[in-house]
């Protein structure tokens, strides 16, 4: 383990499969609020936030490569602050696996985290705990997922407010999809989903544990962060 200006404690947790982009779910990052409907109009991190990539070292929100997710770096769009104590948990979703070199997380200039990823390829979902204590507030926390074999990275951006209740991530508050899918319904792409919706898939029933719009690729059995067998 290598650590930079404030100890970190990280763990790796591999959780289920997938099949390489990525972002950070829990909490939620900025382009997972605009997944879900917190935070409106966002253009692509709305229907795609995965796709936050752009050449390694970065020091923003946006990646770069595409201009619809320049939003990202917008302080001003009413992104919600999440909860937490001086130890917080992440979790990483996956839609397409890349092998990894490492991930690294930023407060500002500030390395407060770092997992080597031995140019692997994750598994989804990735959970990774590390120690903020060395700050307290509201503050933007900056993951990078930097890719073994190519010269990207995936970014996310949190809002998270250090010392706001404790220990453990407060989800933002629940949005009201205006056509919620039915209970009881078979699961399909490019779908609203609410927060303990139930759906069908390949004879098996599940429970949304967030609220997203589906995609190909994550289907319910291949992300163990958005849906929950019953």
């Amino acid at each position: 383990m290598v650590m930079a200006a404030v100890p970190a404690i990280v763990f790796i947790t591999p959780v289920g499969s997938a099949s390489a982009h990525g972002y950070v779910s829990s909490p939620p990052s900025r382009q997972a609020q605009c997944a879900s409907g917190v935070v409106k109009n966002c253009g692509g991190p709305e229907w795609e936030p995965q796709s936050n990539e752009g050449d390694k070292g970065r020091t923003d929100c946006w990646g770069g490569d595409r201009l619809d997710f320049q939003v990202l770096n917008d302080d001003s769009r009413g992104w919600q602050a999440t909860n937490v104590g001086t130890s917080l948990t992440m979790t990483w979703t996956f839609t397409a696996r890349h092998r990894t070199r490492d991930y690294e997380y930023f407060i500002g200039g500030t390395r407060v985290g770092y997992v080597n990823g031995n140019n692997a390829a994750p598994v989804d979902p990735v959970q990774h705990t590390i120690n903020l204590s060395g700050f307290s507030g509201r503050q933007k926390l900056r993951a990078v997922w930097n890719i073994g074999d190519t010269v990207k990275a995936f970014y996310s951006c949190m809002d998270i407010n250090i010392g706001g209740t404790g220990g453990n991530p407060t989800p933002p508050p629940t949005t009201t999809n205006p056509t919620p899918p039915p209970v009881g319904g078979t699961w399909a792409p490019n779908t609203a989903y609410a927060t303990g919706a139930t759906v069908t898939y390949g004879g098996s029933s599940y429970r949304c544990l967030q609220g997203h719009t589906s995609l190909t690729g994550w289907e319910p059995p291949n992300a163990a962060s958005l849906w929950q067998k019953i």
